[in-house]
């Protein structure tokens, strides 16, 4: 990354970061040429790269018997709306649980589980 101090509050973050930045330059690149008319919300779609790519990182690890189950707790939603999310590309999650989808990903690398 660049030489400016990662904020200790944001290192567990580092390596998604450096992970996800060819991804998050071709969002922004994107978003400023696309306007959001009217605050819609946006959906998944050639539009959302960053959430392409979390997407992509995170389909293996629910491949395993009961882990949708797992990350529907986790998340406090339906399995049917993780299998939306993942599978049928008709959804997103909100923010917090993007940031929850983040960590659980970081964990689940480093072979541990949230619970």
């Amino acid at each position: 990354m660049s030489n400016t101090p990662v904020p200790p509050s944001l290192r567990a973050f580092e390596g998604l970061l450096e992970i996800l930045s060819p991804e998050a330059r071709a969002s922004y690149r994107k978003l400023k040429a696309w306007r959001n008319p009217g605050g819609a919300t946006l959906r998944p779609g050639p539009a959302t790269p960053l959430w392409n790519s979390l997407v992509a990182q995170i389909r293996p690890f629910l491949k395993q018997r009961g882990e949708k189950a797992q990350l529907a707790r986790l998340l406090g939603l339906h399995r049917q709306a993780v299998t939306d999310f993942f599978s049928s590309g008709s959804r997103m999650p909100d923010a917090e649980r993007t940031l929850l989808l983040q960590e659980w990903l970081q964990a689940r690398r480093s072979g541990k589980r949230l619970s």
